[in-house]
Formats: C-alpha cells, structure tokens, sequence
C-alpha cells in the first residue's frame, strides 16, 4: 500500500490553499504561473467572513476550514497547502486535526521572515513538522541582556557537534561572541558544525577543539588557553537504553567528565557556567537519570566556592535530535512500517532544538549561581499520539497502511517524566518560561563522598558497585524497581 501511493502520478494535482492573505495569494500565483507545474491550485479556504465567495488570483474562496473535508472530497484535492505564516502552533494543529479526516496530503508555508524577506518560491512550501504542531507561542528573547553577557565575550560549548550544542553554536553566534569555542570528541560532527557557522557567520572568529571531557589536563589547558567567560556544558551520554547497559560509562563521562569541566572553569576565570541537564534527572528511574541528578548537585556543591557562577537546566525531549522518537518514527514510516511505541500510555515533555537552546542562553542571563532551572516545557504528549500525527502528516493512515507494533517498556524508562521532584516547588522568575527550582536539597558530604570514591584510580566501575553508589547518594533510586515488566 505505501510502495503504491509512492508511485502515484504526480501530474496536475489539485491543490487546496488555506489562507486567503497575501501569502495564499502569492502561493496561488506561484502555482497558477509556472509552467509544467504538478498543482492545479482550485481555491482557498479561510475563516474571514468577508473573504467568503471573493476570488483570489482568479480562484474562489471555497469556504472555511471546518468545510476542508468536504471540499477535498469535492474536488478530489491531492494537496492542501497551508498558508499562514504567523500562525501559532495550535493554529496549524487545528488545521492538521480537521485535514487529518481526509484523504489530502498537508504542506506548510515558510515562516514569515522568509516570506517578508521574499525567499520564497514553490521549493520552500514543504511538508508539515512535528514542530510545527506545538501547542505554545514562540520564545520571546531579553535580547539586550543577553547580548551584554555574551557579546564580545569567549564562549565555550562542551559538545558542540550534539543536536544541543551545534543549535547553541548557531544561537550564540549571533551575539557576535568575541570568540566561540567549540569542544568536541566526534571530529565528524564538529567538522558540520564548523561548516555551518562559517557559511552563515563568515566573520565569526572561533576555535574547533576535539577532546574528551574525562581528560583532566587536557581540559585545564583548553579553559587556560580561551579563558572562556561564558561555558555551555551540553557534552553527556543521554541514552537511557544504553546507560543502563554502560553504567560505568554514564558515571564517567556525566559525573566525573561534568566535574572536570566545571573545575578547569573555575580555574580559569568562567564568569558563567551552565549545565545542560534533563528531566530525567528529577527521581530517577534509570542509570541516565541518576548520573545527571549527581551532576546537578555537584555543581551545586561547586558553587559555593564563588567566583563562577554555576546553574543547571532541565528540559525534557527535543523534537528530532538524535536518539529522538521522531528521526526513528520518520525512518519506520518511510520502510513502511511498523512504527514502534514502548508503551500506549506513555507520555513526554518535548521542545525544539530552538526553543530549548534560546531558553538555556536566557537561563544564564539570571544566573545568580546554585540555581536549577526549569524551562516550561508545556503539556507532555502522548507517544502514541505523536506516532499518529506523524504517519497522517506523511499521508497514510495507521493500522491500514502504518502498523503500530509495541514493544514494551525498556529497563529504566518511565511511563510519565517528571519537572519536579516532590520536594521541588517552582519559584517564577523574569522570564515567564522559566523557572527556579525551590527544596533541592544537598548533602554535600555524601556527594563528596561518592566523588572521592568514584575518581580514585582503584575503582572498578563495576555495575554493582555503581548502582550501589548512586543509590548511596539518591536514596530514592532503586534500579531494581525498573526491571521486570520496566514499569517504573
């Protein structure tokens, strides 16, 4: 059935736009003009009541969009094109909810600085995203604040070829940094990052540095070398699957590697350290979540040095990173299926690349040091509702072209993630998608403890001995409870 419609003909397609604006009317042009084109654009649809019955660009407005079922039974649409650049996400998920009960294929508009800007054209209409359909309003940015921390500045960023720090790159980078450091262990994605900020920022002035956060003295020597004013540690083993398998690994490069960095930024004169966290980390089910709790407190246990400011941030999943549901849902649905759900309750909080990289940059100009901020991360989505959207957003329908296959609960994943522990309040801040952590409590002769037994060099990293350590310091995590049937 996929193969079949893969291959249907592609001539003349009827073509439904929604928005009867500027940009639907340039949308019909573009259409309508280009010779041998595969779309017949045959009218619009738009909610305006004055626009009702008015022709466009020599093509009607065929209604509303509670009438787009209809309409493409009607005219046996192939394409709807969704044509509102400034609309909000529950906007295009309203639409996405009423199209999804047709048999039509959705396509969206650029954003709306690529259409002021006039880059646009029938190669940039494209298939609709995961992204487009959250159900929040854009970030909005202290720009002056941030520029004051960062302009001018060195900044550093631990795993800076990852999904996070190669976006945080790119965020950074247009505050005109004085220099921007990007460490990495992967040549190959710091070599794509490199590439990138030199075709979009062709004056930036930054350094590309491969090492292994675990590296002691290679770390003092980078920091002493930039004396960065500004670090972003993104760099972490983040697999739940494979941290429960490596638990040694997850304590070495999450904690002990977190430790190391922090400290040859406080050697080094950081004036603001933050650390990427998860909320994985708030009572933790598996190795991962653990690992990064740890971390969390011993760069609270830092900061009571002074000097470097020290913060953490939690946030949930980010849409189409690497490890993410969808790049795999994506991958399954364009095999044919199945598509592969852990479970048909599960839910997550998710975010942007965007979004969660802004938020991080705007989380250091509150820094006071010590703090654990929150990013809003907005409702939490049900897996298996993603999973739906997404196969109706590629145009098949589940169960009758997709199947949904379900695999069970791996050790150490959770039904429902969580922002805060029970003993966490949120306390608002200036930002209104941010959030202070109130309660975390720190026990720092037990963390100092953990640290002094886990980074000496007789240390086996043995899973038993982890485990045992990591419940030592969290007494509230018990991998245990996640084995069996993995319901945590």
């Amino acid at each position: 059935m996929v193969e079949e419609r893969a291959e249907a003909a592609r001539v003349n397609k009827p073509v439904l736009i929604v928005g009867a604006g500027v940009a639907g009317g340039v949308v019909a042009e573009i259409l309508t003009k280009r010779q041998n084109s595969d779309y017949k654009p045959v009218g619009f649809v738009d909610d305006d009541i004055s626009k009702q019955r008015q022709s466009i660009h020599g093509l009607p407005v065929l209604g509303c969009r509670k009438d787009i079922p209809t309409l493409v039974n009607r005219y046996n649409i192939s394409e709807i094109i969704i044509a509102i650049p400034s609309a909000a996400g529950r906007v295009i998920s309203q639409i996405v909810e009423i199209s999804q009960t047709s048999k039509a294929r959705l396509k969206i508009l650029p954003g709306f600085y690529d259409f002021i800007t006039g880059r646009i054209g029938i190669g940039h209409i494209r298939d609709i995203e995961m992204n487009d359909l959250l159900l929040r309003e854009p970030v909005s940015l202290d720009i002056g604040k941030i520029a004051q921390y960062l302009t001018g500045q060195n900044v550093l960023i631990t795993g800076a070829g990852g999904s996070i720090g190669s976006e945080l790159c790119l965020q950074v980078a247009k505050f005109s940094p004085g220099e921007l450091i990007l460490l990495g262990r992967g040549e190959n994605s710091i070599y794509e990052i490199e590439s990138k900020l030199k075709e979009k920022f062709p004056s930036l002035c930054f350094k590309t540095e491969i090492a292994d956060i675990k590296d002691s003295v290679r770390m003092k020597k980078i920091f002493d070398k930039y004396r960065p004013k500004v670090a972003y540690h993104a760099a972490a083993h983040k697999h739940v699957r494979f941290m429960e398998k490596f638990p040694g690994e997850a304590v070495k490069n999450n904690i002990i590697g977190t430790q190391i960095v922090a400290e040859a930024a406080y050697l080094a004169g950081t004036d603001i350290f933050v650390m990427l966290s998860t909320d994985k980390a708030v009572n933790p089910t598996s190795i991962m979540g653990a690992t990064k709790r740890v971390a969390e407190m011993v760069i609270q246990g830092m900061n009571v040095r002074g000097g470097t400011r020290y913060v953490a941030v939690r946030f949930g999943n980010v849409l189409g990173s690497r490890g993410s549901v969808i790049p795999l849902f994506k991958r399954q649905i364009a095999r044919g299926g199945p598509l592969t759900i852990t479970h048909p309750d599960m839910v997550r909080y998710f975010m942007t690349t965007l979004e969660a990289t802004q938020l991080v940059i705007q989380a250091g100009v509150m820094a006071k040091g010590g703090e654990i901020f929150v990013l809003d991360m907005g409702q939490p989505v049900k897996i298996l509702d993603l999973a739906k959207k997404l196969i109706r957003l590629s145009g098949y329908e589940p169960e009758k072209d997709i199947k949904l296959l379900f695999t069970g609960i791996s050790p150490g994943e959770k039904l429902e993630e969580q922002l805060l522990a029970e003993n966490e309040k949120p306390v608002p801040t200036s930002h209104q998608r941010i959030f202070a952590v109130s309660g975390c409590k720190l026990d720092s002769a037990k963390v100092n403890a953990f640290m002094n037994t886990i980074t000496n060099p007789e240390f086996s990293f043995q899973e038993e001995k982890v485990i045992g350590l990591l419940q030592d310091v969290l007494p509230g995590f018990r991998k245990a409870s996640c084995l069996g049937d993995g319901v945590c």
